[in-house]
């Protein structure tokens, strides 16, 4: 077991004469993304569902799924809904980090594959969920530092880039696979 002081001490990059942030600054700074990422994705999630924040609700995002191809599009909406809202708490506590991480980014593959074609920048463009997804995977690889939930629970106490990697891995595969279905 490493001392508070040696979690604490300046990290140095390899062949760095200076040395890197405080330990804890990476902590705040996975900490803040985290919840900017986490509580953006929850309310998202929200308005699918109960129509919060100006959302169309259940009904509303249906209509959204059936007009953009989707089969079954009120089941899709649940799901959409639930993986940005559940998916997006996740991160914000840092509960289950690799697995929130993967539910956001595989929810936003899709919203990418649904505005491709309207270029980069909005207000038609992709540059927004392309944010967030690569902010979801750059957590799920990182880990969601020492202030998280995750570092109560003894498998996931300290991260392993394996979860991280198997986690993306499972939300891409999930987000295609919804891809292949839509019309």
């Amino acid at each position: 077991m490493t001392s508070l002081a040696n979690q604490l001490s300046p990290l140095r990059a390899p062949d760095s004469p200076a040395p890197a942030a405080p330990a804890h600054a990476y902590d705040l700074g996975l900490l803040v993304l985290r919840l900017g990422l986490g509580l953006t994705m929850a309310a998202h999630g929200a308005q699918k569902l109960f129509g919060w924040f100006g959302g169309g609700g259940i009904d509303g995002t249906g209509q959204f799924f059936a007009a953009s191809g989707y089969p079954s599009p009120k089941a899709f909406a649940v799901v959409a809904g639930l993986s940005e809202t559940l998916g997006g708490l996740g991160l914000a506590l840092g509960l289950l980090t690799p697995l929130a991480a993967a539910a956001v980014a595989g929810t936003l593959v899709n919203a990418i594959a649904v505005k491709w074609g309207g270029g980069f920048f909005a207000p038609q463009g992709i540059e927004y969920e392309l944010l967030i997804a690569l902010g979801a995977v750059a957590l799920a690889l990182t880990g969601p530092g020492r202030i998280a939930v995750d570092r109560l629970l003894p498998g996931l106490r300290s991260h392993r880039l394996g979860y991280g990697v198997g986690a993306v891995a499972l939300g891409v595969v999930v987000a295609g696979i919804t891809l292949l279905l839509r019309k």
